[in-house]
């Protein structure tokens, strides 16, 4: 599934992954591919793209999540915008 992560100041991240964990404002929420229509507001939190070595975790501050035909667009408040934590990465 495409996944993005989007601030008001622009686009954050994109890629392609087959699973997307969000900090959900009552928990964690799941998200795999062919998930029904979905649209959420976020906490505070870690969004977690992909798994195992293909990890990717972004620190995000409030916002909200929609998913929609394999597309995952999560929207951040610009506040904060979305983190990379590159110490996890080489490249």
């Amino acid at each position: 599934m495409k996944v993005a992560i989007v601030a008001r100041s622009g686009e954050e991240w994109r890629g392609e992954t087959d699973s997307v964990i969000v900090p959900a404002f009552d928990g964690e929420l799941g998200i795999l591919d062919d998930r029904e229509p979905l649209l959420a507001v976020l906490r505070p939190g870690t969004v977690r793209v992909g798994s195992g070595a293909e990890e990717k975790t972004f620190d995000i501050p409030q916002g909200f999540v929609v998913v929609d035909s394999n597309v995952v667009t999560i929207v951040v408040d610009d506040s904060g915008d979305a983190y990379l934590n590159l110490e996890e990465f080489d490249d």
